[in-house]
């Protein structure tokens, strides 16, 4: 059987200043990152872009890394998807997958292309 893992990386700019809550050993960073994607249609291009949700957990020692999480910075975020269950107070049920950043970062800006180099051409000797 194939070991699937849990894990994603995406990048995209942080939606809003991340809401932090400190607790005795550690603090979580819960904030929303845009992310988007070019869609073709026929000739036309479209940009889709959603909001996803993400959490960040750090010892209180480590937390300062939660300074990176403010409204516009552009971050590559790698992490995993945990599901959650709840029941309101109706007894209605709820799920919802939580994207959890297990490291975050911010993007480095695109390198200029290398100039490409030219293929050698072998010639092959006449014997």
């Amino acid at each position: 059987m194939k070991k699937i893992e849990n894990n994603f990386t995406v990048t995209g700019f942080v939606g809003k200043d991340a809401g932090i809550r400190q607790f005795t050993t550690a603090s979580v960073a819960r904030f929303s990152l845009a992310i988007g994607r070019n869609e073709k249609n026929g000739e036309e291009n479209n940009r889709v872009s959603a909001f996803v949700n993400v959490e960040a957990w750090r010892k209180n020692e480590n937390a300062e890394s939660f300074d990176k999480l403010s409204k516009g910075s552009m971050l590559t975020v790698e992490g995993y998807f945990k599901p959650e269950e709840w029941s309101d107070q109706e007894g209605v049920k709820h799920n919802r997958i939580v994207l959890v950043a297990t490291k975050f970062y911010e993007t480095p800006d695109k390198e200029e292309e290398a100039p490409k180099e030219e293929k050698k051409t072998s010639k092959k000797k006449a014997k």
